[in-house]
């Protein structure tokens, strides 16, 4: 997990995407919403038509080679990683030499990228800035994937309509690892797939009992070692 330097800077999301109010509904609420109001994180989107100059704002056309469907065009993905890149300060910070110095990595989402896994994220919570550029329709122009990103991810062996809902769980994954933003540093510690291929042991809570099944009474034994014991054999592995 990273040791966060820049106390006072807020880990930066920059997303990428043609329907950015999709992305905001749930940036507004719960942890994500108090991790941005106390500046552990920013969030902000760009639409990526305001890169498209032409007069219809045109950001895809059709496939070299035929096929069905349309490509999202190299030129306006370019212009907006640029621009992205190049303004790090967002407008509720002070500008500060240090911005000049983070830690960026920049990411495609799309359905042949390699799917993430808990390790990715917490490798990509060592960094200060993440980019990530949401792919639609039939796909994005390969020479965005192969020159102009750091690296192309999926969250899963299927096929979604955008990228959005990858940058969605990419930023609610790494933002719990943020120092800060979860309210029990613990609870990042002792979570499903922390450790690589292990799944957290079962949880329960209030009432003791319900409908005849029963809290195991270790849990309520207040016996903290015994605790642990049951808890570690109960951890699964897949």
């Amino acid at each position: 997990m990273k040791d966060n330097t820049f106390k006072t800077m807020a880990m930066r999301f920059d997303i990428i995407s043609l329907f950015p109010e999709s992305l905001t509904p749930y940036f507004g609420v719960s942890i994500l919403k108090r991790a941005q109001e106390k500046n552990f994180i920013t969030i902000v989107t760009h639409q990526l038509r305001d890169f498209a100059h032409d007069k219809h704002k045109t950001v895809d056309d059709t496939p070299y080679g035929g096929g069905a469907g349309m490509v999202l065009k190299v030129e306006p993905i370019a212009e907006a990683l640029e621009t992205v890149c190049n303004d790090q300060i967002t407008s509720n910070e002070e500008p500060s030499a240090d911005r000049k110095n983070l830690k960026t990595r920049r990411i495609l989402f799309s359905a042949k990228g390699k799917i993430i896994t808990q390790e990715d994220i917490q490798r990509l919570a060592d960094y200060d800035h993440l980019i990530m550029v949401c792919g639609r329709y039939e796909g994005v122009d390969e020479r965005v994937a192969a020159h102009l990103v750091d690296e192309e991810l999926s969250i899963g062996a299927y096929v979604l309509t955008g990228g959005e809902i990858p940058a969605l769980v990419v930023v609610d994954a790494v933002a719990r690892l943020i120092p800060g933003v979860l309210g029990n540093s613990e609870s990042a510690k002792t979570e499903s797939h922390t450790i690589v291929g292990t799944l957290e042991y079962p949880q329960y809570t209030k009432p003791e009992e319900w409908q005849g099944m029963r809290v195991p009474d270790v849990l309520l034994s207040g016996h903290h070692g015994e605790i642990e014991k049951w808890r570690a054999a109960l951890l699964k592995t897949t």
